[in-house]
C-alpha cells in the first residue's frame, strides 16, 4: 500500500478529474462508491463530489470501508511492532460485454480489433473471453435487450475502458481500427484534461473507450 501522503494525492487527483469532467473517472466512481452506482457517467460528473468522497473512493480501492480505517491501517503498517492481518489480494478485473451472438462477437474482436480468443464455452458458445496484451474482455450471451433504445449512445454508457501508455500507440491503434472499418461513437480527440481518446462500437452497440496520453 502507498504511504498516507501518496493516498492523499490520489484522492485529490480523483477530485480534480471529477471537477474537470474526465469521463473515465465517472466509471471508477460509479463502480467503487455504491451511492453512485445507479447513475450514468454524465450524472456522476454532474453530482456533488467532495474531497471526503474522493478519500472514501481511495479507501475502498485499498480494501477499507472509509478513510479513517485506511489511515489506521497505514499507520499500523508503518509501525514495525504492529501485527497486520493479511487480506485477500485482488489480482485483476475484467469487463463483461453483453452480446446477442458470441460467435459473431469473437470474430469481430479477433478479425477487426486484433484480440485473441482465450476461451469460449458452449456449443454454440454462450460465454467467451478475448484478450490483447493485458486487456481482457468477457463476452456473455443474452437473449433479450439489456438496454432500452439508444440510451447507451445518448448517455455515453461505456461498457469497457482500455488504456495505452503512449500518444503514438493510441494514434496508431485508432488508425488500425479505422482501416479495419470499425464503427466509432467518437473518433480520436484530445480531451480538455489532456488524454487522447476514441470510443468504438461493437456489433451489439457496446461502447468501448480507448485512452492514452496526448504527448
Amino acid at each position: 500500500m502507498s504511504n498516507l501522503e501518496n493516498l492523499k494525492k490520489q484522492a485529490k487527483q480523483y477530485l480534480r478529474w471529477h471537477r474537470e469532467r474526465h469521463y473515465p473517472v465517472a466509471a471508477v466512481i460509479r463502480t467503487t462508491l455504491p451511492r453512485f452506482g445507479h447513475l450514468a457517467d454524465r450524472e456522476v460528473l454532474d453530482a456533488p463530489f467532495s474531497l471526503a468522497d474522493a478519500q472514501e473512493l481511495v479507501a475502498r480501492q485499498n480494501g477499507f470501508r472509509h478513510w479513517t480505517a485506511l489511515k489506521t491501517g497505514v499507520q499500523a503498517m508503518s509501525n514495525p511492532t504492529a501485527t497486520i492481518p493479511e487480506r485477500p489480494f485482488l489480482s485483476g478485473t475484467e469487463a463483461v460485454l453483453y452480446v446477442s451472438n458470441v460467435t459473431a462477437s469473437l470474430a469481430f474482436f479477433t478479425d477487426k480489433l486484433s484480440f485473441a480468443v482465450d476461451f469460449s464455452y458452449g456449443e454454440p458458445p454462450f460465454y467467451g473471453v478475448v484478450e490483447r496484451d493485458k486487456a481482457r474482455l468477457c463476452l456473455r450471451l443474452v437473449s433479450e435487450p439489456v438496454f432500452v433504445g439508444d440510451i447507451r449512445q445518448r448517455a455515453e454508457l461505456l461498457s469497457a475502458s482500455i488504456t495505452l501508455d503512449s500518444a503514438a500507440d493510441i494514434k496508431q491503434l485508432f488508425l488500425d481500427y479505422q482501416a479495419a472499418g470499425v464503427a466509432f461513437h467518437q473518433t480520436l480527440k484530445t480531451q480538455p484534461w489532456g488524454a487522447r481518446t476514441f470510443i468504438l462500437l461493437d456489433p451489439d452497440g457496446n461502447l468501448i473507450l480507448f485512452a492514452g496520453p496526448s504527448d
